[in-house]
């Protein structure tokens, strides 16, 4: 959603850092540049203003006290993070639990902002905590509304309350009152209300979800809204805090690609934090929303954070103590331990979608769009087809071999050879980590999440560079082939 936005913040600090020593016109020039661009992605002029203000009046008094020789355009750099972090919220807030379960939360928006699929991510995402939570079907007027929770529910492994049909029938507000009741009695700590939406704001929406506020009176009232809608969002959060209230704000669609101004207003605007955040159809595409990463993200430095919390999940425990081990020890890496690698980055989701969260993402951009996702299951076909042997140790890998690894995975020879090659290149590289005194600790996940930032040189498309051709020696005829 940030991609153009980011792009031309790069632009900005590049130009930037190519001036040296900054003048009072450099700063004046970097900030309408902000500006222009903030507009451009539909921020709300009443948040542009005060940030570019601050920005401005931040950067002029800083530069006075840095010494010559210093990098002033990483000062700028770090004032505007510092600002861009505080517009979105400054830092994440969690939930507030109840002193004396259960803790009650109540999801409130406008139809088609995805409430019912964000009911059932969130309750996933407590569920793994060790939680115990239940969705209350409370939207009895959108047609299967209270189906599609029951399914969801289900893919999730939460139990739904849902007593009536829905589609017209039953009192929304009874539904809520007594599920807390029912949430109680069988000790469930987590109870998610999710109620009803209209296609635009009007009081009758208002009135039920007043009357479902005061009848289970909520811990937390989390204001659902779809980031793609633009301003309309502002909005539309501005009119439902004046009318039911919320406590903090959920964005949805966030790997849309709308302009993300909504991102960028609706935290300043309503003084109510972004709690949570849904970048992706998958019901695992859900998180808690650090403005500080978000921040980075925009500017181009990538969220490695999230990065190395995605990988430690998906990368089992016991697999990477053994790799930290193998690697501790002077062992090599094996296409074995490849494997599980690529195993573990399946679990992780999209590898556009992780590649998005390295650093300078921004200026791959049309690399990262054009990854074929499907490479990652050829290149596992090859080394699937491989014997034991083989993986571990590349040296007996000859043409014969080489030929029936290509038959049995589908691939040409080239291909075999293409991953070989790129192989042998990251065991160099891990040996030139082990020789430089460790591993990235701060991946979070051992030695697995460190080798998946190499993971996509290895798959990506493995067609082998083509040979130059050798130019003539008659400058007549080399002058014709050049043209």
């Amino acid at each position: 959603m940030f991609d153009s936005l980011s792009s031309k913040f790069s632009g900005v600090f590049s130009a930037l850092r190519s001036r040296g020593k900054l003048s009072e016109k450099d700063i004046d020039t970097t900030v309408a540049d902000i500006r222009q661009a903030l507009l451009e992605a539909d921020v709300a002029l009443e948040v542009v203003e005060p940030f570019t203000h601050n920005i401005r009046k931040k950067s002029l008094e800083l530069l006075p006290t840095l010494q010559s020789g210093t990098n002033q355009a990483q000062a700028v750099f770090d004032v505007v993070s510092r600002e861009l972090t505080a517009i979105l919220g400054g830092g994440a807030r969690r939930v507030r639990l109840a002193k004396n379960p259960p803790t009650v939360i109540m999801l409130a928006g406008l139809q088609g902002a995805g409430k019912t699929t964000l009911a059932a991510k969130l309750a996933k995402f407590y569920r793994e905590q060790g939680d115990t939570p239940i969705l209350v079907a409370s939207d009895l007027q959108r047609p299967n509304a209270v189906n599609q929770l029951q399914m969801v529910g289900e893919s999730v492994g939460v139990p739904v309350y849902a007593p009536e049909p829905g589609n017209g029938v039953g009192d929304s507000v009874k539904v809520a009152r007594d599920a807390i009741t029912f949430a109680r009695s069988k000790l469930h700590n987590i109870v998610i209300v999710d109620t009803a939406g209209r296609l635009g704001v009007d009081e009758e929406l208002m009135r039920e979800a007043i009357a479902i506020r005061d009848a289970i009176k909520p811990d937390e009232i989390l204001f659902v809204v779809d980031a793609m809608i633009g301003q309309d969002a502002v909005r539309t959060a501005k009119a439902f805090q004046e009318g039911v209230g919320f406590d903090g704000v959920v964005l949805t669609k966030l790997d849309g690609d709308a302009r993300g101004g909504a991102a960028l207003s609706i935290a300043a605007l309503t003084g109510r934090p972004i709690m949570f955040a849904s970048t992706g159809e998958k019901l695992s595409d859900f998180d808690i929303f650090y403005p500080e990463r978000m921040a980075s993200r925009i500017l181009g430095m990538g969220d490695v954070a999230t990065l190395a919390e995605q990988a430690k999940k998906a990368f089992d425990g016991d697999s990477a103590k053994k790799l930290e081990a193998k690697f501790a020890a002077g062992e090599d890496f094996t296409l074995d331990d490849f494997l599980e690698q690529l195993d573990a980055m399946s679990k992780m989701g999209s590898m556009s979608k992780l590649l998005g969260m390295l650093p300078g993402a921004g200026q791959m951009k049309k690399q990262i769009e054009n990854f074929d996702e499907s490479e990652i299951t050829r290149t596992k076909a090859i080394v699937q087809s491989m014997t034991p042997l083989e993986r571990r140790d590349l040296k007996v890998l000859n043409g014969s071999r080489r030929a029936r690894i290509a038959t049995g995975s589908g691939r040409k020879v080239s291909d075999v050879n293409a991953l070989v090659d790129k192989f042998t290149a990251a065991q160099k590289m891990m040996k030139q980590m082990r020789n430089g005194g460790g591993m990235p600790q701060a991946m979070g996940a051992g030695l697995g999440a460190g080798l998946s930032a190499g993971l996509p040189q290895l798959t990506k498309k493995l067609t082998p560079p083509q040979k130059k051709k050798s130019k003539s020696g008659n400058p007549a005829k080399r002058a014709s082939e050049n043209r």
